[in-house]
């Protein structure tokens, strides 16, 4: 992508060369999980710990719900958590051929549409240095819209200017120009990662409602007699279903 040109002084300070042109991620990572499971996270990693290293536990049900009995006990099994997340990580970047990023866009009272309307007009003439556009689109969160020629040999010379005056409406805007950049992993090394505050549960019977389990499970495991801690998430999938986890980076 490209930022919008802005005069700029330093302030600050040096760093490493050595810690210079490193690709920072920021983990979002999207777990299945089985049916008659739960995942609980818990304020402090020492509480999950001790957790995991209890390995079953049993857990008292008493809600009212099962016709037999007015009180029950499940047993549960905690396991860790691990994720498998990047060690090492290679991305080959492409310029396109067809494409150019525009940035510094104006900030107009226009919808997203008209702008990307009257910015395929001006591109798809070739007095303006054009041809006929393939598609436009905004980057998904940001203000940089990528514009793809049907022919080739259109937007290296536009590149090459660097700006180009739009008119619209009324005005016009200084909109500046530069390579659509494609990303494809050469290479990807993973390696297990274990989540220090969060503890897998594994078979949960179906013997209770979803809002009553997972209330049963919180109670029973924010219970310091009983190995437990304060509960910072919980969520429960019942036996016969499957969900899907997301994590993120602990920030905590």
């Amino acid at each position: 992508s490209s930022l919008p040109e802005k005069k700029v002084i330093f302030k600050g300070l040096t760093a490493n060369k050595e810690d210079m042109n490193k690709l920072m991620l920021t983990p979002q990572i999207h777990y299945p999980l089985p049916g008659g499971s739960a995942l609980i996270t818990f304020e402090e990693a020492k509480v999950a710990q001790r957790i995991i290293e209890m390995r079953e536990h049993t857990v008292e049900l008493s809600y009212g719900e099962l016709e037999e009995l007015d009180q029950c006990r499940m047993r549960v099994q905690a396991v860790p958590m691990e994720l498998p997340l990047p060690s090492a990580l290679e991305i080959r970047l492409t310029p396109s051929q067809r494409s150019i990023l525009l940035s510094a866009l104006p900030s107009l009272d226009i919808t997203r549409e008209a702008l990307l309307d009257k910015l395929e007009l001006f591109f798809s003439k070739k007095k303006n240095g054009g041809s006929e556009v393939e598609s436009r689109e905004f980057l998904e969160d940001s203000d940089q819209v990528v514009i793809t020629f049907t022919q080739d040999g259109v937007a290296e010379p536009l590149i090459e200017k660097g700006h180009i005056q739009v008119p619209i409406g009324k005005g016009k805007y200084k909109v500046k120009i530069s390579p659509c950049m494609s990303g494809d992993i050469s290479n990807l090394q993973l390696q297990p990662s274990r989540c220090p505050r969060t503890v897998l549960l594994l078979g949960i019977p179906d013997v209770l409602s979803e809002d009553s389990m997972r209330d049963a499970l919180e109670i029973h495991f924010q219970k310091a007699s009983r190995g437990g801690g304060e509960v910072d998430a919980l969520a429960y999938v019942p036996a016969g279903r499957t969900g899907l986890a997301v994590f993120v980076e602990d920030m905590g």
